[in-house]
C-alpha cells in the first residue's frame, strides 16, 4: 500500500466512528469536498464499496466493517506506540480521556486532575460526566470510573476511594406527626422521592443490608428525578425521603436540615474504581494519573 493511502484510511475511519461527513472534515480539520474525494480514490483502487451513503447518514458496508475490524486495532496500536515515545520527553506529555459518574466525578476524580494538571502543563486531560455504563474501549476512553460491584470484565481495575455508604434522609418538616421507618419495608406507608436510571430507564431499587441480609425495596412517591440534585433538594424542603451517598448529603446531616433513618440498614460497599483495557500499556502521562487516583487509605 502506497503511505498516501495510510491517510486515505484514517479518513474512513473517522466517518465510520462519526456516521457523517460534515462531522468527520470537522474532526479532521479538512474539508469535507476533500474528504469525499480521498475516500472515493480509496474505494477506487480496492474495487469496493466502502460506505452507504443516503442523505441523512453514512454507514460502513460489509467490506467497510471487516475493514474496521482490521483498522481499529492496528490504528490503537499505533497511538499507544506514539504515547509511548513520550518517554523521551523531559516532561510526561499527552491526552487523557476519562468517563466518569458526576458524583465520581467532583468528589475523587477532579482533585487529583486540579493538582496533576498544575503540575504537569504537557498533560492534557478530558473528563466526560455519563451516568450510564460506558464501553471505554468503543467510545475511545482510556480510562473509566464507576463503583466496584459495576466494574467491566477483562479490565484492570484500581481502587481509588475509599468503602462507601448509602444514607436515607429526609427533612425533619417531613416527619412531623408521621411515624419513622424502622425497616426498609416500612418505606411503604411514606412519599419516597424516585431516581430513574439512566441505563435501562427503570426506577432504582433501593439497596439494603443488615447482618449478611440484602433487601431490595421498590419505593413509591410523587417525584421521580434523574438528577441527585434534585432529588436533594426534594428532601430539603419535605417533599419526602431520599436515598443517596452518604458523602453527598454530609454537610446537610450536620447541619440537621435533613435527618438520617434507616442507618443500622446501610452497610459500606466497595467504593470506586478506575479501569482500563487489560491489554492497554499505560504512557508516562496515564502512569502519572494512576498515581494521582490511587487510593492509599
Amino acid at each position: 500500500m502506497r503511505r498516501e493511502e495510510l491517510g486515505s484510511l484514517a479518513m474512513f475511519m473517522a466517518v465510520a466512528d462519526e456516521g457523517s461527513f460534515t462531522k468527520a472534515a470537522g474532526k479532521l480539520g479538512i474539508s469535507q469536498s476533500a474528504l469525499s474525494h480521498s475516500l472515493r480514490r480509496l474505494e477506487a483502487r480496492l474495487g469496493l464499496r466502502l460506505l452507504t451513503r443516503t442523505t441523512r447518514s453514512v454507514a460502513p458496508t460489509l467490506a467497510g466493517e471487516r475493514l474496521i475490524e482490521t483498522l481499529r486495532p492496528a490504528l490503537e496500536e499505533i497511538d499507544q506506540k506514539l504515547a509511548a515515545l513520550t518517554e523521551l520527553r523531559d516532561r510526561p506529555a499527552g491526552n487523557i480521556r476519562i468517563t466518569a459518574s458526576a458524583h465520581a466525578a467532583r468528589a475523587v476524580l477532579w482533585p487529583a486532575i486540579d493538582r496533576l494538571t498544575a503540575e504537569n502543563p504537557d498533560i492534557n486531560v478530558e473528563i466526560n460526566i455519563e451516568g450510564g455504563l460506558v464501553d471505554i474501549v468503543a467510545e475511545r476512553y482510556d480510562a473509566g470510573i464507576r463503583l466496584g460491584e459495576r466494574l467491566e470484565q477483562d479490565m484492570i481495575a484500581i481502587p481509588i476511594s475509599p468503602r462507601l455508604r448509602m444514607a436515607a434522609v429526609v427533612s425533619p418538616s417531613y416527619l412531623s406527626g408521621k411515624s419513622i421507618p424502622e425497616t426498609p419495608y416500612d418505606l411503604a406507608q411514606h412519599n419516597c422521592i424516585n431516581l430513574r436510571l439512566p441505563t435501562a430507564g427503570g426506577l432504582y431499587a433501593w439497596e439494603f443490608e443488615r447482618d449478611g441480609k440484602d433487601i431490595r425495596v421498590k419505593t413509591r412517591g410523587q417525584l421521580v428525578f434523574n438528577d441527585i440534585n434534585l432529588i436533594m433538594e426534594a428532601a430539603l424542603t419535605g417533599h419526602g425521603i431520599a436515598f443517596m451517598l452518604e458523602d453527598h448529603v454530609k454537610d446537610h446531616l450536620s447541619s440537621g436540615s435533613l435527618v438520617r433513618i434507616l442507618e443500622e440498614w446501610c452497610e459500606p460497599f466497595d467504593g470506586y474504581y478506575l479501569y482500563y483495557p487489560s491489554r492497554r500499556q499505560p504512557s508516562p502521562a496515564f502512569s502519572l494519573v494512576l498515581d494521582a487516583l490511587r487510593y492509599k487509605g
